[in-house]
């Protein structure tokens, strides 16, 4: 059995144990029983600059060949999204070949007719991120011009999403936050965006927790008052909206919203807190998922979903809740650098060659934090091979002077 020193939180370190690695089956059919999206993460060139406001230099050949491991898995992938650093630089240049690509790889899954995608298409397989990020909010005009400003470059994105294949996720928006003077502009900027939409899309409600400048999102900081708004929007534009993606760390809210949503609107938890339950469900309604969690976890989410798929309901959610805890790790204050934890699955699991991420952002969590997140993913079965997770582990600790 392997075994390795780990640090621990008062200072001290402690030996660890590592599990016999756990084999997860995948399936031999479409997932039927759940819509699952795993928000990828992005992995960047070891030798790029990747420092805060450096461009963003993509491995393309690692990221992508990870978008292909979750659809041997029967998962969607959400892509262009804050997982993917969208905001923490991922630049719209990059993501906007992030996109071409990402639908072109999905494409070649669909033509390739695999046992675990059979029958999907594009836009089951993959959708993307439309959002403003291109504009500068330095410069961004204030009332009328401003929100123009923010339609403009939410039409621009969208178009590119749309060409590409996949489904379009309207992100939310910082500079809608910044230029929006009450929930009238929100509903208009979205409503003409609907409208204008050739299939229906995914409305995106990213709480302050993995974002601060998204504060009073849908024009009030009431998240009761907002909900209303962003359901009456829905309501008006039901026929456009495939479903929300809805990330307030709240079940009771989930909960309530899900049952409030026209019929065919689907709520795509991306609650990575308390996501076994909400995708569970209350014996009517359950939420289906976009998730940053499923990036990490993607071969145990799968077999919860096969299990939801042949009825075993209890061993689905047995699933689900083995990963919980390590959600709950990564995705730990402050909320926005869980990313650093889905890469560093990522790297130990083999899937990137450095542990390196784009921006900077692999230095924003610590070593006693990352040391819990390799934890918390042998104890979940989640270290395909432990023993190079573990060289890998011992080799970041060594450089990082634990031990030394």
């Amino acid at each position: 059995m392997t075994s390795l020193i780990l640090p621990t939180s008062d200072g001290g370190t402690r030996e660890y144990r590592l599990r016999s690695a756990t084999t997860w089956a995948k399936p031999t059919a479409p997932l039927t029983s759940r819509r699952a999206y795993a928000a990828a993460h992005v992995i960047p060139e070891v030798t790029a600059d990747n420092t805060p406001g450096a461009p963003a230099r993509l491995d393309w050949e690692a990221t992508l060949a990870y978008r292909h491991e979750l659809w041997s898995y029967g998962l969607g992938v959400a892509d262009a999204m804050d997982t993917a650093q969208r905001g923490m630089g991922l630049d719209w240049p990059a993501t906007q070949q992030l996109i071409k690509r990402t639908g072109a790889e999905a494409a070649s899954v669909v033509s390739a007719g695999g046992t675990a995608t059979a029958g999907m298409t594009v836009r089951d397989l993959v959708s993307c991120g439309a959002g403003t990020d291109q504009l500068d909010l330095a410069t961004l005009p204030s009332g009328e011009a401003g929100l123009q400003a923010v339609l403009a470059a939410y039409r621009e994105q969208a178009a590119v999403v749309s060409e590409a294949g996949p489904k379009v996720i309207l992100m939310a928006s910082r500079a809608l936050a910044r230029v929006a003077s009450g929930p009238e502009d929100y509903v208009k900027v979205y409503s003409t965006l609907l409208q204008e939409a050739d299939q229906p899309v995914i409305l995106h409600w990213l709480g302050t927790m993995f974002d601060p400048a998204l504060a009073g999102y849908w024009g009030s900081d009431d998240v009761s008052v907002a909900t209303e708004t962003f359901l009456s929007l829905i309501r008006e534009n039901a026929d456009k909206v495939d479903g929300v993606k809805v990330s307030l760390l709240d079940a009771s809210h989930e909960v309530a919203l899900r049952a409030a949503l026209p019929e065919g609107v689907r709520l795509y938890t991306g609650d990575d807190f308390n996501y076994p339950e909400l995708i569970d469900g209350d014996g009517t309604l359950h939420s289906d998922a976009l998730l940053g969690i499923f990036a990490a976890i993607y071969q145990a989410a799968s077999a919860a979903l096969q299990s939801y798929d042949a009825g075993e309901a209890a061993k689905a959610r047995a699933i689900l809740d083995s990963t919980r805890e390590l959600g709950k790790h990564i995705f730990s204050a402050p909320t926005f650098y869980y990313k650093t934890g889905i890469a560093f699955l990522s790297w130990l699991n083999g899937k990137q060659p450095g542990f390196q991420m784009v921006g900077g952002l692999h230095s924003g969590r610590s070593v006693v934090h990352l040391a819990k997140t390799f934890e918390l993913a042998d104890e979940a079965g989640l270290l395909k091979d432990p023993a190079l997770a573990a060289f890998r582990m011992s080799d970041f600790l060594r450089i990082n002077g634990v031990g030394v």
